[in-house]
């Protein structure tokens, strides 16, 4: 019997001394470290702000591009020149000049601007598109948000369901114990027989191995946890077990009005706006583009003499200013292909807004059920509670009285115990259902859980 007892007292300990150390993690706590530190959604902030710097005005093309340049160069000569067939006055040929490092530079500098005034409305429309793609990757990242809090909150509850079936499995344990000193008691007395004691020993054996895997399953999930969490992944901590629903009234006018919250159907109508400032963007091509120019530079000559002019030093300034229109009155045919297909985009994207709009709904509905249904049998199993626990007790006293046997008894413990996990599944069962059903109304982020 000691050695029974010291295994319960063991895991007892064990138990005991880690939930001292362990801080309770709230579902909102864990949602702010997710929302901070997990990776994903890491991930999709910074796609946010790509998308932010993309709608900026100075990635439109409506502000003036200015090119400044500069420029030198160098040349050294040495020349002969010869005068073949040329005398001098006195009749003697004409001697060569030689010319020894004829030096010569040029320098040059200038600053062009460009301006386009008007090229078809295509830079607005490419604006306007640019800041509809912003706020697409603005509900593109929610979306992440939301299946992550989603992944977190599932395994938050498979932490809270773990640690009551420990509680369920210590308290069984307690009682098996309680059987082994009873049956020794009763065996001294000669009231019972060894096999009594054999029979409360397995027994034992069993909700203690019971015990050590509903501990390892806790502690591999709480790791899970730790894992979404982004934190050190031997963090250990307590979870809040109390689990309480959305009224009835306040999930309706949720479901009133999924479809102007819904994260996928405000993704659709997002390409949708993008798909119509495409086509304006294709049809800008049809029209002028008028633009203004300037330059203004400056120029430095320096010539090195030569055998009939003496070197120079020249040096010029320059001022440019013009204004041209283009105006592409045929291009092939390219520009009408590309409003033809911009077009048959468009078409594509408002019948994908139609079926994610009917799957949406539809979605909705069977969560709606499933969430229903999880309910009434978390009630079912409640009230099952409630009666094994009676039955349990029932039990117990007419073994202490010696009217049904340890089997029986056993039976009856089993029967509770098997209740109390089934509460504890379809307590959280319920619970995700819901949660499920948030994310599709889109409210997952704005309900305290």
């Amino acid at each position: 019997m000691r050695k029974y007892q010291a295994i319960f007292m063991l895991l007892a300990f064990v138990t005991i001394n880690t939930r001292a150390q362990e801080q309770v993690l709230l579902k909102d706590d864990a949602v702010s470290r997710a929302l901070y530190n997990n990776f994903g959604i890491k991930v999709a902030k910074n796609q946010v702000e790509i998308a932010e710097n993309n709608k900026s005005i100075l990635n439109t093309g409506f502000l003036p591009t200015l090119t400044g340049s500069a420029g030198a160069t160098y040349n050294r000569d040495d020349a002969t020149i010869e005068f073949p067939g040329q005398f001098l006055e006195s009749g003697e040929p004409r001697p060569d000049v030689e010319l020894n490092q004829a030096e010569a530079q040029r320098y040059d500098s200038s600053l062009s601007l460009n301006f386009t005034l008007f090229d078809g409305m295509g830079r607005y429309y490419n604006y306007k598109s640019l800041k509809e793609q912003y706020q697409l990757t603005e509900l593109q990242a929610r979306e992440t948000i939301e299946n992550t809090v989603l992944q977190l909150l599932s395994i938050y509850f498979e932490v809270a369901r773990l640690t009551e079936n420990v509680n369920v499995f210590k308290k069984a344990l307690e009682v098996s114990n309680d059987r082994i000193t009873r049956a020794e008691y009763a065996f001294e007395y000669g009231q019972n027989t060894k096999l009594d004691i054999l029979n409360a020993q397995v027994d034992v054996t069993n909700d203690s191995i019971n015990l050590l895997n509903a501990q390892q399953q806790l502690s591999n999930t709480k790791r899970d946890l730790n894992v979404v969490l982004n934190q050190n992944l031997n963090e250990s901590f307590e979870v809040d077990t109390v689990v309480a629903f959305i009224p009835r009234l306040q999930l309706d006018d949720f479901i009133a009005k999924a479809r102007e919250n819904n994260v996928a159907l405000l993704q659709t109508k997002k390409n949708l706006l993008i798909n119509e400032y495409d086509i304006k963007i294709s049809r800008s091509g049809y029209l002028p583009t008028i633009g203004l120019n300037g330059s203004y530079g400056w120029n430095l000559n320096q010539s090195a003499a030569s055998a009939f002019f003496p070197g120079t030093n020249n040096e010029t300034y320059n001022l440019n200013l013009g204004a041209r229109l283009t105006w592409n009155l045929f291009d092939g045919g390219s520009t009408n292909v590309r409003v033809k297909n911009a077009k048959i985009a468009y078409e594509n994207q408002e019948l994908l807004k139609k079926q994610i709009e009917l799957e949406v709904d539809r979605d909705i509905l069977n969560a709606l059920d499933i969430y229903e249904n999880r309910l009434s049998i978390y009630a079912i199993q409640e009230q099952n509670v409630v009666t094994n626990e009676n039955n349990f007790e029932r039990s117990r006293e007419q073994f202490q009285l010696g009217r049904i046997t340890s089997i029986e008894f056993r039976q009856a413990q089993i029967n509770l115990l098997n209740a109390q996990t089934n509460k504890n599944l379809a307590k959280y069962d319920a619970k995700l259902a819901e949660i499920q059903l948030l994310q599709l109304t889109g409210q997952l982020l704005n309900v305290e859980l």
